[in-house]
């Protein structure tokens, strides 16, 4: 049983969703976010990456860079950017790529208790760093401000409450500057948020889609706040908040600050948008390599042929079209590769493309032994394409390999295993934004 709940949002008033709405700040270096903001001086990207309204030499986890993005969203709320919705509701939020391809999923808060308990599966390990970042950030803010992508298998109860809800006039349509369409419906009618309820706590699991880090900083949080207020109360707070990363109370806010929620606390849920699996898209995620581990051209397309079947060079990109077949680019010709049978893989994690790569080529060939780690690889987003992987291999780096894309099953898969997928194995588009829905703790 899932536990997706309504709650009292604050959002941006109707005409400033535009202004204030941002991608993740997890997409942007320092320099980027910088140019972002100097750009778009209303971005929620100033209070969720506050580090770049300081000059450089400032410390990344600086307390005054914490302290400053409560400052920036006080203001915000107190200047009429931001309003508060007083009763809590769910939201309907809908993503329409300039493509044309659409999802629409529930904004509620899910139970920080659910993915404890492994009912919110997970597929990517984390961070204990870039997890202390976020936990300082929400303690200090005493906001989550930033929605988890979490998929689910629908039995069409969601679906009928999106068909009706989104027939009314919605709260925010507009078309961001990358040319995605976002548009935001609050579900007013209390009928319609039982059915939601009620077919969430039908079901058997969620699972994280895109933002493990920022789960787990949230659940981390939360656990602060409770242990707080179990030591302030008397009890022996015991927290597993700290396990993983350095315990840190942010901007040093007491458990005074934490927010009731009848019996329980805001902070036992987290800030999520729910779809339905069947609705998503997940893209490429591609690779490229700086070097050919002290072999030839030659020697290494030898190497290749003793677990692949190589294709003919040819000029044009060659994109993959199903499972086990991968597009290559090396001295300015692509090449079409097919896994050998022998070598594919009927096990959740082994089995995927990225794995087939690494286990097969990038390991044994090139000496990747640790992807997350190793500085002569770079991933790159197949919203970018193919002829991103031409352009970095022409610009210096020697080989580039196009994947076909892990499908959604395949991520239940490896999360109902309770296994871990190869670093960047899935890119999610179009992306949530930031600042739309914020959920105060």
């Amino acid at each position: 049983m899932a536990d997706v709940i309504p709650f009292s949002c604050i959002r941006p008033c109707e005409d400033r969703a535009s202004d204030v709405a941002s991608l993740p700040y997890d997409v942007f270096s320092l320099d980027e976010a910088k140019d972002e903001i100097a750009r778009h001086p209303r971005s929620f990207l100033r209070i969720d990456m506050a580090e770049a309204t300081f000059a450089d030499s400032v410390e990344k986890h600086d307390e005054r860079i914490y302290a400053r993005a409560r400052t920036l969203l006080d203001e915000a709320i107190a200047d009429g950017t931001y309003v508060v919705d007083g009763e809590p509701h769910y939201y309907l939020y809908r993503l329409q790529a300039v493509d044309g391809r659409s999802q629409t999923g529930v904004v509620g808060c899910s139970s920080i208790d659910d993915y404890l308990n492994d009912v919110i599966k997970k597929h990517e390990k984390t961070r204990a760093d870039k997890e202390v970042d976020r936990i300082r950030h929400v303690d200090t803010c005493g906001a989550q401000t930033g929605p988890i992508f979490l998929a689910f298998r629908s039995d069409g109860t969601i679906e009928r409450v999106i068909e009706k809800t989104a027939s009314a006039e919605p709260l925010y349509d507009f078309e961001a500057d990358d040319g995605v369409r976002h548009t935001v419906w609050r579900v007013d009618d209390p009928a319609d948020a039982d059915a939601i309820r009620a077919a969430f706590e039908a079901t058997p699991a969620l699972y994280i889609a895109d933002g493990h880090h920022r789960a787990a900083s949230a659940v981390k949080a939360g656990l602060l706040r409770r242990e707080r207020v179990a030591a302030a109360s008397g009890g022996r707070g015991e927290s597993s908040a700290a396990n993983g990363s350095d315990r840190n109370d942010g901007g040093k806010q007491g458990f005074a600050d934490a927010v009731p929620c009848g019996d329980s606390l805001e902070s036992d849920h987290f800030l999520s948008v729910v779809f339905p699996s069947d609705q998503l898209t997940i893209l490429d995620y591609n690779r490229a390599v700086a070097d050919l581990n002290g072999l030839s051209s030659g020697e290494f397309l030898d190497r290749i042929r003793e677990r692949f079947e190589v294709g003919e060079a040819a000029p044009m990109p060659c994109k993959p079209d199903c499972k086990g077949s991968f597009g290559m680019y090396l001295d300015g010709a692509w090449y079409s590769l097919e896994i050998k049978d022998a070598y594919r893989s009927s096990d959740p994690v082994a089995g995927l493309d990225v794995a087939l790569l690494q286990d097969n080529l990038l390991g044994p060939v090139l000496g990747i032994e640790d992807p997350r780690t190793d500085k002569r690889i770079d991933f790159i987003g197949g919203i970018r394409g193919l002829e991103e992987l031409k352009r970095r291999v022409d610009g210096g780096m020697a080989v580039a390999f196009a994947l076909y894309p892990t499908s959604i099953e395949e991520l239940f898969a490896v999360a109902d295993a309770g296994l871990l997928m190869p670093p960047k194995s899935t890119w999610f588009e179009p992306k949530l934004r930031s600042g739309l829905f914020i959920h105060r703790i």
